[in-house]
């Protein structure tokens, strides 16, 4: 058996339109994933995530292409590979008008879930949602969904878990602990966002898609190394703008400078000389000063 648990090869796949065109949602996509790795698939909303996930879970069919998930092929042996995974879509896979208990009790008990009761006491009770076992989902915040989706995934007790956005609409509290409980869970995990400062926290490394094609795979480092090259500073001031920018573009460690109604927005070269930047700002009446962070669009501009 390959080292990969999970290993796509040309995956693909294409929609026909009405008019007469075709979309292809994924093209000849070639991924792999170690086990106890943790991947992320980043991409914007279209770039072909979802479509990836209901392949590789059997949900959908490739048009051309194959993957193999811990030894099966999905198209040779599509429920022995489906039976190696857990997924996990948002909140989509759990039932609004029945309790959250019975909402995980089905599902042990669909998927023959061994002595399910105690275990789903001590897993609700982990995610904090004991003693809103017995309410109706339909009540629960997008975040208790969100917990309770993912303890509806764990209980499976599967070794490879596949999450789509498995943070979105949370807030930053509750996005820290599932990210503490996925990386200590010990699984092989493939997760999709579009939230990069996520996918930096969470994985071992990173797969860029967009337009169904992968752009880029690089480790952490690789990603964090990458968001270094672009440092704005986004600077509020109303007097003595001009000046301040003719002084900030006569100085070495300064890549541009450019205006906007209410400031300066400027680049430096390296983080290290954000300190020469203030000892220049400190002679200025300065509202505030922001780093911008580099947007998805940007930096796949810059992979592509």
């Amino acid at each position: 058996m390959s080292e990969n648990i999970i290993e796509t090869f040309d995956l693909t796949k294409i929609y026909k339109i009405k008019t007469g065109g075709i979309i292809k949602a994924l093209n000849k996509v070639n991924i792999s994933v170690k086990e106890g790795e943790i991947i992320g698939l980043l991409g914007p909303n279209g770039a072909g995530k979802t479509t990836l996930i209901h392949i590789l879970t059997t949900l959908k069919q490739p048009t051309s292409g194959y993957a193999v998930i811990n030894g099966y092929n999905i198209l040779k042996n599509p429920s022995q590979a489906k039976n190696k995974i857990a997924l996990m879509l948002e909140s989509d896979m759990l039932y609004y008008r029945v309790t959250g208990y019975d909402n995980l009790k089905f599902f042990c008990k669909l998927y023959s879930i061994k002595e399910y009761k105690e275990k789903i006491y001590n897993k609700s009770k982990e995610f904090g949602l004991e003693k809103w076992l017995n309410e109706y989902v339909e009540h629960f915040s997008s975040g208790m969904k969100i917990k309770l989706a993912l303890c509806r995934t764990l209980l499976l007790e599967r070794n490879i878990l596949i999450l789509d956005e498995p943070t979105v609409g949370l807030d930053i509290k509750s996005i820290s602990f599932i990210i503490d409980k996925l990386k200590k869970s010990k699984n092989t995990i493939l997760v999709t966002s579009h939230d990069m400062s996520v996918m930096e926290k969470l994985c071992n490394r990173i797969a860029f898609i967009k337009d169904g094609n992968i752009i880029k795979i690089g480790t952490k480092e690789d990603i964090t190394n990458l968001l270094k090259l672009d440092i704005k500073i986004n600077i509020r001031i109303i007097e003595n703008k001009n000046q301040l920018k003719i002084e900030l573009n006569q100085q070495e460690f300064i890549k541009d400078v450019i205006e906007i109604k209410d400031g300066l927005i400027v680049s430096i070269k390296r983080r290290e000389n954000f300190e020469d930047l203030l000892k220049i700002l400190i002679k200025y009446r300065i509202l505030t000063i922001n780093e911008n962070e580099l947007s998805l669009e940007d930096l796949f501009l810059k992979l592509i």
